[in-house]
């Protein structure tokens, strides 16, 4: 081989080596921007609100190319422990939290903590919002003083009695009841306060309870419109024109407002909550650009303004 082409082989070598290596090094880029992210959503229970925000979770996960993993607690506190353990174990990239009680999340906070998995809540927030990633919430307190504020408006200065069928205790129901008995006016009275559990069957229970004890009942304050439906149910039957006042904005509620079975209703998107949530979640992960604690907006819907209620929950 002559002398002469010695210099040209090594070039050669060299820039083929280098090539190699810019290919191995924007393979190696390519396979970072694309790491998949694995998100565990543990839900709280199994009402209408529960299931379509599941939905619009999973619909906007699958939209931003990330895996969702659920788990549901079914209102029990210990099942949610056992599910955020497991969920920890599966090695999730973080963990959205639709908690049933705020109180026993905290334990749930620091075992995710201490294996570096970051939590997001939806709905409620604990007080002390340093160990967790960010949350999308509802003011609950907000939701339950726009229903208290209907009934002050339609009662006036008369005296009367209303009775407030709340949720599950411990969490999104303890707020929202909160933020309507603290509403009323001085003429309305609480007479009976009492859970449904988020539960139709039950709720008419409760109802039907309420309106034997207090049968001048004017008003009524139901967590959520399920529950609602039992509740009219009962007033019905007893022969009793009670009128509700409720939340969520589903299609059913909304149907019943016009149709006049419900005064008004509160409309909080389970369809936005879901889909913040998610977006929220991989944008603070990347530590992007999001607010900690963002706010959904709600509205006090009545027959007057039907057309302005959100979508509630995906198809």
């Amino acid at each position: 081989m002559s002398n002469k082409l010695l210099p040209a082989l090594f070039a050669a070598t060299l820039g083929i080596a280098s090539l190699s290596a810019c290919s191995d090094d924007s393979a190696a880029g390519s396979s970072t921007e694309k790491k998949s992210v694995t998100l565990g959503f543990v839900n709280g229970a199994t009402t209408e609100f529960h299931t379509c925000l599941q939905k619009a979770i999973e619909s906007e996960a699958s939209t931003e190319g990330a895996k969702v993993i659920t788990a549901n607690s079914k209102q029990d506190p210990a099942a949610e422990l056992s599910n955020i353990e497991d969920m920890i174990s599966r090695n999730v990239s973080a963990l959205i939290v639709q908690t049933v009680n705020v109180d026993a999340l905290k334990n749930d906070i620091a075992k995710a903590k201490s294996a570096n998995i970051p939590i997001f809540m939806t709905s409620v927030i604990t007080s002390d919002t340093t160990d967790i990633l960010g949350a999308v919430v509802v003011d609950l307190k907000a939701l339950g003083a726009l229903d208290a504020g209907w009934i002050a408006k339609d009662a006036g200065s008369a005296e009367v009695e209303a009775g407030v069928i709340a949720g599950a205790p411990g969490a999104a129901s303890d707020l929202m009841s909160a933020g309507f008995t603290g509403a009323l006016p001085a003429n309305v009275k609480v007479v009976a306060n009492q859970p449904g559990m988020f539960n139709r069957a039950k709720a008419q229970d409760v109802a039907e309870n309420m309106i034997q004890a207090h049968p001048d009942l004017k008003y009524a304050f139901v967590a959520n419109e399920d529950m609602a439906f039992g509740a009219y149910q009962a007033f019905q039957a007893a022969g009793k024109d009670v009128k509700i006042v409720t939340a969520n904005g589903t299609d059913a509620g909304l149907a019943a407002v016009k149709d006049g079975k419900f005064s008004a209703t509160v409309a909080n998107s389970a369809t936005d909550i879901g889909q913040l949530a998610v977006k929220n979640t991989l944008t603070l992960l990347n530590e992007g650009q999001a607010d900690k604690i963002a706010n959904i907006k709600i509205s006090l819907i009545t027959k007057d303004n039907l057309s302005e209620a959100p979508k509630y929950c995906l198809a």
